[in-house]
Parts: C-alpha cells; sequence; structure tokens
C-alpha cells in the first residue's frame, strides 16, 4: 500500500509553525480537489496558558475557508484513523506533546528499552497513518538545547525528540524550519 507523503514543520515556541502548517494544508487541498482537512490535535488544556493556545488554535480553524474537522487524541493517535480517509489531509500538532503524553502517561520510567517502545510506536502510528491518509503534516518544537540537560528525565526526552526529528525528516517530502514567521525549506522542493 503507497504511503502519504510527509510534510515536517519544526521551529522554535510560537515561531508560526502551526499557521505555516495550516496554510501548507489549504495548499494542499486547493492542489487536490476533493481532499479533506482533519486537525489531529496532541494538546492537553492542563493550564490556562495550554488552554488558551488550544482555543486560539480552534478559532483559526472555525473561521477558515476551508473546513476543518478535528479530533483530539493526546496518545495513541492511531486511534484516529476511521475519522478519514485516502482523501484527507492530515495536520498532526505537535510531535513534541504527544512525545510528552506517550512518555510520562503511564510512569516515568526511563530505560533504554522503555525509550525504544515509545519511539517504536509513535514512528509506527506516524507510518499507520500514512497509509489511510492523502498527506501527512507533522508539526514539532526544535527543543534540543546545547548542552544535553544535567536532568536524567529532560536528557531522555532531548534525545528521543531529537530522534523523532531526525527519523521524520528522513522519511518526509518537504521539511521547513521556521523562525519568526518566516519558513526555511530545508529538504524537498516546491
Amino acid at each position: 500500500m503507497e504511503k502519504a507523503p510527509v510534510f515536517f514543520i519544526t521551529g522554535g515556541v510560537r515561531s508560526g509553525k502551526s499557521t505555516f502548517a495550516e496554510k501548507t494544508a489549504h495548499e494542499l487541498a486547493r492542489a487536490h480537489t476533493g481532499t479533506l482537512l482533519y486537525y489531529l490535535a496532541c494538546g492537553r488544556g492542563q493550564d490556562e496558558e495550554m488552554q488558551q493556545r488550544i482555543e486560539l488554535h480552534q478559532q483559526s480553524r472555525q473561521n477558515s475557508v476551508v473546513p476543518w474537522q478535528s479530533g483530539e487524541f493526546p496518545r495513541d493517535i492511531d486511534n484516529s484513523i476511521p475519522f478519514y480517509n485516502k482523501q484527507t489531509i492530515v495536520l498532526l500538532d505537535c510531535l513534541t506533546t504527544w512525545l510528552d503524553n506517550e512518555l510520562f502517561s503511564i510512569d516515568s520510567e526511563l530505560s533504554k528499552r522503555r525509550l525504544q517502545n515509545v519511539f517504536d510506536k509513535m514512528m509506527g502510528s506516524i507510518e499507520t497513518i500514512r497509509k489511510h491518509c492523502f498527506s501527512l503534516i507533522v508539526v514539532s518544537n526544535e527543543v534540543l538545547l546545547e548542552p544535553l540537560s544535567s536532568s536524567e528525565i529532560v536528557r531522555a526526552y532531548q534525545k528521543t525528540i531529537g530522534r523523532l526529528h531526525q527519523e521524520l525528516v528522513a522519511r518526509s517530502h518537504q521539511a521547513y524550519l521556521v523562525e519568526s514567521g518566516i519558513p526555511l525549506m530545508m529538504k524537498g522542493s516546491k
């Protein structure tokens, strides 16, 4: 079964990644008649600031010229598959919050085996989604600070998100870094 192309978009906090990702989804939808847009939200409104950010994103999609369907899947994102099909452009926002939800949901054991299992589960879910959609846009955050943190938890998170980024870029059709609202293509061509 042919897999959907991946568009990987990363950048710093509040750099304009999500806005660029939504614009990319709209452009893909305009270029391919009959496609649908599905927003796969991984964030949870655990505090007031995050709840406000979620509401802002929801308003943006509600005011969109192109209609969006949305689903909230903080974990086990492949459970979203029944809500779309091979004509759907899926926007996954965001890889870093999804990793946080998967890595720290049950326990905080940070063995190499546990980290590998989380990595494998996440990449497996992405590949499963690619088999069921038209294209997949993945948004993430740049959180790799040098030197690596002295905290075991932060270090494990940094290493895992770094591995996920590298693997996703390797599988991507296009990869972008967004800085101050300006998308810089790092891989692919228009």
